[in-house]
């Protein structure tokens, strides 16, 4: 049975059922104290590292052992690792403080593999594209902000699901405006540049929603009013911007149709849309921005799983299936 030393870090994407784990490291991405049905207390929490997350469990729990683990925070765990429902968890036996000078980030944030700074390139070149002048004096607002442009190439964009890692939300943003580019000529009477500007800025409010410091999680920023109205709200200030810069009103209609596409992109009322796309212009940035994320799912999914015996990954909630993982035209390597 595998095991797990001080010595030997054990990533959480590498774990089995019926491991034994001593004395590891993991970062504490939430907790939650819940009582059984026949009364006792325990504590549900998620621990994590740069290879995923998985639940775990501390049975027969005290109310000083909950507020003990911190948040967010690193703690040296003991247990096992067991299947449940299909699916991998932890039950912890054991626990105790960490130093941070024993805590090695990066092995607990996830990355992306690509160039960060070649895919800004690439977004700004894409943008530059765009051809209505008071659309192109709105997106220099943003571009110009390097507070908010250093959070927009370093955010993820999820805690975990599409694109959960550093780096995450500029990689999204660059596919889905790549998407654009060769869906949207297609069809002449959708304006490209209102397409293009939509994407650029439909997902930018994650900079603040998400923490992603030492861990993903949402902050007070993200609980309480979230990514899509605070990018509405950061659309109506900075074209107030652009409006006093050029000493006239920035266009209501232009400025009405962006921040539709921005609260409209989750597509459904029940995915947190406050509006339904109602344009043409936001019922294709809705669906481009699915299609890079559930296809990046569908591709994790498949990448992560290690049962070669089964044609099928395990049932997967967010996508409501199992994957059908076989390559039947080789090109997956």
């Amino acid at each position: 049975m595998p095991s797990n030393t001080d010595s030997t870090h054990r990533f959480i994407g590498e774990m089995q059922p019926g491991e034994r784990i001593e004395d590891q490291i993991f970062l504490l991405a939430s907790k939650d104290l819940r009582t059984t049905s026949n009364g006792a207390l325990y504590i549900h929490v998620v621990l994590a590292d740069r290879t995923g997350q998985v639940p775990a469990r501390l049975w027969q729990a005290t109310e000083e052992q909950y507020q003990q683990m911190p948040e967010g925070g690193f703690l040296r765990f003991k247990g096992r690792t067991e299947s449940y429902k299909g699916s991998l968890q932890f039950i912890i036996e054991g626990m105790r403080a960490v130093n941070t000078s024993e805590v090695t980030l990066a092995d607990f944030m996830p990355a992306t593999s690509e160039d960060v700074e070649a895919m800004w390139a690439r977004v700004k070149e894409i943008l530059r594209t765009v051809k209505n002048r008071d659309l192109l004096m709105l997106v220099k607002q943003f571009v110009d902000d390097e507070k908010l442009v250093a959070q927009f190439k370093r955010a993820p964009a999820a805690i975990q699901l599409h694109h959960a890692y550093l780096g995450g939300l500029l990689e999204h943003t660059r596919n889905v405006l790549e998407l654009a580019l060769v869906v949207t000529p297609r069809y002449p009477k959708v304006s490209l540049d209102l397409v293009l500007v939509g994407i650029f800025l439909h997902d930018l409010g994650k900079t603040t929603e998400l923490c992603y410091e030492t861990n993903f999680c949402y902050g007070e920023q993200g609980q309480l009013v979230g990514h899509i109205v605070q990018a509405a709200f950061w659309v109506e200030q900075r074209c107030q911007a652009v409006a006093e810069a050029t000493s006239k009103p920035f266009p209501e209609d232009i400025k009405t149709s962006l921040q539709h596409i921005i609260v409209s992109h989750h597509g459904r009322y029940e995915f947190g849309s406050p509006k339904l796309p109602s344009t043409p212009e936001a019922i294709l940035v809705h669906h481009l921005d699915n299609i890079d994320a559930k296809l990046h799912l569908y591709l994790r999914e498949i990448e992560k799983d290690d049962n070669p015996d089964n044609p099928f990954t395990d049932y997967v909630r967010s996508l409501e299936t199992k994957i059908y993982k076989k390559d039947v035209m080789g090109i997956r390597g």
